[in-house]
């Protein structure tokens, strides 16, 4: 059995480079939406949904990164073109979102499939034995749990 750097067994660390490539699309997807709901964002709510959407992109941008150098850890290229990410994404690209409640509800339905994927592939990681992915997606997947718990509150239903 041939192993890479950090003693994984090279084919399964392709693979699950791989898909840490499709969560990354994802990311990067999500990121951008965001981005846009802080921007353009309206309303009575717009002070506090304007720093929120800015806590939570800045978020996502460390995850980001953290995804591409696991990537890198694993012996793999992340994928950096926008145009690859939105091929892979199952997440999709959200324009003229100016309603902060349309805007919540979108970063609550884009972390129920972040919360699947990344559930997915703490499996996958398990059982590679790939310690340093749980650990990463485990974070992951305790934040966003909260916070769809909070974001649901705040639209004044239940998670």
């Amino acid at each position: 059995m041939s192993t890479n750097l950090i003693g994984l067994e090279k084919s399964g660390a392709q693979a699950l480079a791989e898909q840490l490539n499709g969560l990354l699309a994802n990311y990067q997807v999500l990121y951008m939406n965001v981005r846009g709901f802080h921007w353009n964002v309206q309303g009575a709510n717009f002070f506090e949904l304007h720093a929120k959407f800015e806590e939570i992109y800045d978020q996502l941008l460390i995850k980001v990164d953290e995804l591409a150098e696991r990537i890198l850890t694993l012996g793999s290229q992340p994928l950096h073109g926008f145009s690859d990410y939105l091929v892979r994404s199952a997440i999709e690209e959200a324009k003229e979102v100016h309603d902060g409640h349309l805007a919540i509800e979108n970063i609550l339905s884009s972390y129920q499939r972040l919360l699947r994927l990344q559930r997915q592939i703490l499996t996958a990681a398990s059982e590679l034995g790939d310690e340093g992915t749980v650990s990463l997606l485990s974070d992951y997947i305790s934040q966003q749990e909260k916070e769809s718990w909070m974001l649901a509150a705040y639209q004044g239903r239940r998670a």
